[in-house]
């Protein structure tokens, strides 16, 4: 694919002339360009209402593009190295569901590494596909997941080589990723797809100093949270797509089926500029992520008892590159859970921090950051172990949870019929519904999975540190729905 201008927005240029010519709208949406909508027009402005427009002959339709989201589309593919893009209005969520159901018909396998995110399994759900899962390694020291290996690839696809995919996180949450190009490689000699969830990952195309991008490791499809770390609007995201294992019609025909058809053009549009930005100015903002980054792991290595991990990682089991713009930071030193450390940024410091779990706490750097910015969450660092220092460290034990034993398919889970039973009595019983802290969204049980003592012990733990559950029918997950007769 060449030939395209980067420097150009043909979907976020075509909504700008929709704009200026002050259409008079007798269709949807009905607000109107906000007249409809006047408390909330005045508080988020008047340009951003009018903006908010349907689908029309002047500004393509995300079902069927053959206008400007189509050359849009095309400009993001060609930046992010793919044959085929396409924009997402339900976040990564939708391509990751479309990633699996584009490669995988019922009853066909799936590999992938147990610490994937809830849209997976949904995806899984979707699909019929029988989940093959691979134990990510574990951080002693930190007690969190990283990517798999090679070799435990090697020894599943052994054990299973008529899976059809093979799904990779490049990078999890906390930066750590797998070796993609082998990983490709050895998935590509047995004949089945990659699939990358890089929901993460959108930025690292854009900098030598990242992580390869899974595009750029041969995978054959991705899907990127461009809103994420890309800069565009929350829930705006591509799913990438390499030409030859999946065509590019069934990707499409997977989308249709649970995409929209009414997408907003105030996310699509957000797409359109933000690839446009890291295309054009993407190696020097992320430059300066960069730089910012590394200066708050110096600065917060000094503080005694606090451990900002990063690059040092790289070549510990499942670590084999590391994404410096995931600033993850173990308070077990200092004597407080990561949890405790989110609580008081967030409440005594007005800083917002992306999630914790028991040890660490992790801040996503961007392109938004500032020198300003960063120098105060150092500082809010410096006053918390200061201030708050417990005189006992805490000890790790790790906190991930090893695979689970599957009884029946997730897609069998969620037909079956479902009796309700107290968290504390699930020991044993097969699980009806998943259970997660969110974010992350990695399930800690996921239908069709047996439920352990050690699961409902984590999940009390959680609990009792104030994170946010979800998954289950019940909001507060004292009770849980598990396979059987009511």
């Amino acid at each position: 694919m060449t030939g395209f201008n980067q420097n150009q927005t043909p979907l976020f240029t075509g909504l700008r002339d929709y704009h200026r010519r002050n259409v008079i709208p007798f269709d949807v949406p009905g607000h109107k360009h906000g007249r409809g909508l006047k408390e909330f027009t005045e508080y988020v402005g008047n340009t951003m209402m009018e903006i908010d427009v349907n689908s029309m002959k002047c500004l393509d339709n995300i079902c069927n593009p053959i206008g400007v989201i189509r050359e849009a589309e095309e400009l993001a593919a060609e930046a992010f190295n793919a044959d085929h893009g396409f924009f997402l209005v339900n976040g990564t969520t939708s391509g990751i569901q479309a990633m699996i159901m584009s490669a995988c018909r019922p009853g066909d396998k799936i590999i992938l590494s147990r610490n994937a995110h809830k849209s997976s399994i949904s995806g899984i759900i979707l699909s019929g596909a029988i989940p093959i899962y691979v134990q990510p390694q574990i951080n002693e020291r930190l007690g969190i997941a990283m990517g798999i290996t090679v070799e435990d690839l090697e020894k599943m696809i052994a054990r299973h080589p008529d899976a059809k995919a093979v799904m990779i996180i490049n990078p999890t949450y906390y930066g750590a990723t797998s070796n993609l190009k082998e990983i490709v490689a050895l998935a590509h000699r047995h004949g089945m797809a990659v699939l990358a969830d890089e929901a993460h990952g959108a930025h690292l195309r854009f900098h030598k100093d990242l992580p390869i991008s899974a595009m750029e490791a041969g995978a054959d499809m991705s899907a990127v949270s461009t809103h994420k770390t890309g800069g565009s609007l929350t829930q705006s995201s591509l799913l990438l797509l390499r030409e030859g294992m999946i065509s590019p019609a069934t990707v499409k025909k997977s989308l249709n089926l649970t995409q929209t058809t009414s997408a907003s053009y105030l996310l699509m549009a957000s797409i359109d500029v933000a690839r446009k930005q890291l295309a054009i100015h993407g190696k020097e903002m992320l430059g300066k992520t960069l730089r910012l980054s590394r200066e708050a792991r110096k600065q917060i290595n000094t503080i005694q008892g606090l451990y900002a991990f990063g690059t040092e990682m790289i070549g510990t089991p499942g670590v084999y590159d590391y994404d410096e713009t995931k600033l993850g930071v173990s308070a077990a030193g200092i004597g407080l859970t990561g949890f405790e450390v989110y609580d008081l940024l967030r409440d005594g410091y007005n800083i917002q921090t992306e999630l914790a779990d028991y040890y660490n706490v992790l801040a996503i750097l961007s392109l938004g950051d500032t020198e300003v910015q960063i120098n105060a969450l150092v500082a809010a660092f410096k006053d918390i172990a200061e201030k708050y220092r417990k005189p006992k460290v805490i000890q790790i034990k790790s906190g991930v949870l090893k695979n689970p034993e599957m009884i029946v398919t997730p897609r069998d889970a969620y037909y079956s019929n479902t009796k309700i039973v107290g968290l504390e009595d699930a020991a044993g019983e097969v699980s009806g519904e998943s259970i997660m802290a969110y974010p992350p969204g990695i399930p800690i049980i996921a239908p069709g999975e047996r439920i352990t003592q050690e699961m409902i012990d984590y999940i009390y733990m959680l609990k009792q540190e104030g994170s946010l559950l979800q998954g289950t029918d019940d909001p507060y997950v004292n009770f849980v729905k598990v396979l059987g007769q009511r």
